[in-house]
């Protein structure tokens, strides 16, 4: 058999030709350990960003990526394994709701996340403004909490797909991120890394998503079913709307403060709606319950009873965090001012440019623009008013947070420009916009 070489299989990609999950391997297991320079690397993205990729080549590129690190195996714990991923947004803190919530419907759920990186919030961010939560557990340890609780939170360790940390950084300085491709297999390697039997995906598409234009984050949801489906796993992505923030929230206190009022019975009605569309389907997926249908009538019932909110007290506590936060929010991190914005005429919110509205908010000092950046994560964003609401003059729009003078002027010039205001009331489109690989899962009666 004639020995594989990179130069080879960056001319065969760059021909447009498919590649055996071979010659896939070969270049992720010759990236992770470096024996295969940068450089030829890069080349060999920048050919799948041109050429693309077949389903079976993203198939192969996710399992080569899943295999360069540890799997682990659940497989000890009884009953089903389930997680939800987002691909990020302005005020998306669904995962501190939903994991306990179906966690405390019986499917366990291990739960590994990411940080927040440009105008979009990490998990592990929001999470580590409660004083003393641990997100950097051992792979050992996280199984622990997992058993005990139904339920574990926890960043990216070395040992799962250290592929893609190599593969990230180099697409991050060769302009090679945005491929569904590379996306898919990023994502779906750490995920089915986890030990899951099931995945539901939230797949952001507008103003403050990655995919702006729906038909992309349609063929991204599409991508990762299919991925996830070729391994064995029960796979269900929902397409959701980003044109505006979810929740009123912004800013990783502040989200964890929301999120206790969800659990709590309460909080805005777009956030709570889509965190029991998530949940529903993930305790489908878990056979906990036959339809979407029941699966919310179940999530409302954990929230009612207080079952969620004893839950996520648990996780809490068992990962070194303070669970008092979940009876007493004033315990979490607050900002020392708060500046407000108001309407500048009567008249209704038309719009609000998400994606500025999330960069303000890093500005603030409540994201990152660099991976090194230190967050704090008492500042952020309220927002009195959304599309399609009410306003006069001289109304309080949106509350800022802060604690920096010298990054307030510039996010509130920013804040200016975000929110448009017209005559006449907006047509609200629905926030879930479209379930793809949903069917086969869900039993009618």
């Amino acid at each position: 058999m004639k020995a594989l070489r990179a130069v080879d299989i960056i001319r065969k990609k760059r021909d447009a030709h498919e590649l055996s999950p071979e010659e896939i391997g070969f270049i992720v297991q010759g990236s992770t350990n470096g024996s295969i320079p940068d450089y030829q690397v890069a080349a060999w993205l920048m050919a799948i960003v041109w050429r693309g990729m077949t389903s079976a080549e993203s198939a192969a590129l996710t399992e080569a990526m899943l295999r360069s690190g540890k799997v682990i195996d659940f497989s000890d714990m009884p009953g089903a394994k389930v997680d939800k991923h987002s691909t990020g947004g302005v005020g998306d803190k669904t995962s501190l709701v939903v994991a306990p919530v179906v966690a405390a419907a019986g499917v366990r759920v291990p739960m590994i996340s990411g940080r927040g990186l440009g105008h979009t919030g990490g998990t592990l961010d929001k999470l580590e403004s409660i004083s003393g939560f641990n997100v950097n557990l051992s792979l050992a340890k996280f199984r622990s909490v997992l058993k005990k609780c139904g339920c574990a939170l926890i960043g990216q360790t070395p040992e799962i797909a250290p592929a893609d940390k190599k593969l990230y950084a180099l697409r991050d300085v060769t302009g090679t991120v945005e491929s569904p491709y590379l996306i898919c297999a990023s994502i779906m390697s750490k995920k089915m890394a986890e030990g899951i039997d099931a995945l539901v995906l939230d797949v952001k598409t507008g103003n403050g998503a990655f995919m702006k234009k729906q038909m992309d984050a349609e063929y991204l949801a599409e991508l990762m079913v299919e991925s996830g489906t070729r391994m064995g796993k029960k796979v269900v992505a929902l397409v959701t709307d980003m044109d505006q923030p979810l929740g009123r929230k912004i800013g990783n206190a502040l989200e964890v403060e929301e999120c206790v009022e969800i659990l709590q019975g309460n909080g805005p009605s777009d956030l709570r709606g889509l965190c029991d569309d998530l949940a529903a389907w993930m305790l489908v997926l878990g056979g906990r319950t036959k339809t979407v249908a029941e699966g919310k009538k179940l999530a409302a019932e954990m929230i009612e009873s207080g079952k969620a909110r004893e839950k996520f007290r648990e996780v809490i506590r068992l990962q070194g965090g303070d669970p008092r936060v979940v009876d007493d929010t004033k315990r979490l991190p607050r900002a020392k001012h708060v500046k407000i914005l108001k309407a500048p005429r009567d008249g209704f919110v038309t719009s609000i440019q998400c994606e500025n509205v999330g960069v303000a908010s890093m500005i603030l000092g409540g994201g990152r623009e660099k991976k090194e950046d230190v967050i704090d994560p008492a500042v952020g964003l309220v927002l009195r008013k959304k599309v399609g609401e009410k306003v006069r003059r001289g109304e309080p729009v949106c509350d800022v947070h802060y604690n920096s003078e010298a990054r307030l002027p510039v996010a509130m010039a920013l804040l200016k420009k975000s929110f448009e205001f017209g005559p006449e009331a907006p047509a609200v489109l629905p926030l879930l916009i479209k379930v793809i690989g949903g069917r086969q899962f869900e039993t009618w009666k």
